[in-house]
C-alpha cells in the first residue's frame, strides 16, 4: 500500500514539474527541470523546521497530516473503484484544508490565502451536476460501474462532453500558475503555504503530488474507461500538458472574475443536467 502512495506523489510531482516547464517555454522561458518539484520536496525535508510564534501549533501541523491523509484515502477510493461521490466530498474536504493551511500561521499572506480558498469554493459547485450527469448515462456512481459501462457504450468523454470540460475546468482550478490560482497569487507570496517551511512544507509537497495524481487518474477512469496503467499514465501527461498549455496562455483572474466564471460554468452544467433529465427515459 506504501508503495502506491510514494509512487503516487512521485509522479503527482514530477506531473507539476512538467506543468512549470510547459508553462516556461510557452512564454519562451528555459523554466526548470521537470523533476525540479521532487527536488524541493527532498530539499525541505532535510531542513529547519520549528512552528512559528503566530502559529496555532496544533492546526498548524495537523492539517498537513490531515491533508496527507484525505488524499491517500481518495488515493485509494479511486483504486479500489469506489464511489465518486466519497472522491469529491474529499476534494471538497480539501477546501477546508486549505483554510486551515491559512488560518493556522497567524501570517496575514495566509490568511488572505485562506479567505480566497474560501471564495473558490465556486469551482467545487460543478462537481456536483457533473456528479448528475454520470448518473443519468450509468445509473451508478461507483467507479467500477462507470468504467464497466464504458466498456460496453464508450467514453463517456464522446458522450457527455460537457461534463468532462466541467471536471476539466475544477482540475484547472487546483493547478498553480492558473487563472483560477487565486489562493497563490503574486501578492499573497506563497498564499496559504506562505509560513510552512522545513518537514511541514515537503508535506505540503506530498498533498500536492497525491492531489495532482488523483484528479488525473480520476479523470481518465471517470471519461476514459479502464485502460492499461502506463496507458493512463500517457494520457494523464497528455491532459497536464494540456492544462499546463491553458495556464500558460491565460492571465489569472481576479477573486470576483474567478467566481463568476465558475458560476457561469455551473450554470451551464445544471442547464445541461435538466435537459438530460428531461430526454433520458
Amino acid at each position: 500500500m506504501i508503495e502506491y502512495l510514494v509512487f503516487a506523489a512521485a509522479f503527482g510531482l514530477l506531473l507539476l514539474g512538467l506543468h512549470r516547464k510547459v508553462i516556461a517555454r510557452v512564454q519562451m522561458r528555459p523554466g526548470p527541470p521537470v523533476w525540479q518539484e521532487i527536488l524541493h520536496a527532498l530539499k525541505f525535508s532535510f531542513k529547519s523546521t520549528w512552528v512559528p510564534k503566530t502559529a496555532s501549533s496544533l492546526l498548524y501541523v495537523g492539517v498537513v497530516l490531515i491533508g496527507i491523509g484525505i488524499w491517500s484515502a481518495a488515493l485509494f477510493v479511486v483504486l479500489a473503484g469506489e464511489s465518486i461521490l466519497i472522491l469529491f466530498a474529499i476534494y471538497m474536504l480539501h477546501k477546508v484544508v486549505e483554510h486551515g493551511f491559512g488560518l493556522s500561521s497567524g501570517s496575514p499572506y495566509g490568511k488572505f490565502g485562506g479567505v480566497r480558498s474560501v471564495i473558490s469554493a465556486a469551482s467545487e459547485i460543478p462537481l456536483f451536476v457533473t456528479i448528475a450527469a454520470i448518473y443519468f448515462f450509468t445509473d451508478s456512481l461507483l467507479l467500477r460501474d462507470i468504467i464497466a459501462y464504458q466498456a460496453i457504450h464508450g467514453p463517456l468523454l464522446l458522450i457527455a462532453p460537457p461534463a468532462a470540460i466541467a471536471m476539466y475546468l475544477v482540475i484547472l482550478s487546483k493547478l498553480p500558475y492558473g487563472p483560477f490560482s487565486i489562493v497563490e497569487s503574486k501578492e499573497l507570496v506563497s498564499g496559504y503555504k506562505t509560513e510552512h517551511f522545513g518537514v511541514w512544507r515537503a508535506g505540503i509537497s506530498v498533498i500536492d503530488g497525491l492531489k495532482t495524481f488523483v484528479l488525473l487518474f480520476a479523470f481518465v477512469a471517470i471519461f476514459i474507461g479502464a485502460v492499461p496503467f502506463s496507458l493512463a499514465l500517457v494520457i494523464m501527461t497528455v491532459v497536464l500538458v494540456s492544462l499546463s498549455f491553458v495556464c500558460a496562455v491565460t492571465p489569472m483572474l481576479s477573486p470576483f472574475d474567478s467566481v463568476t466564471v465558475q458560476g457561469i460554468v455551473t450554470l451551464l452544467m445544471v442547464g445541461y443536467a435538466a435537459v438530460l433529465w428531461w430526454v433520458m427515459p
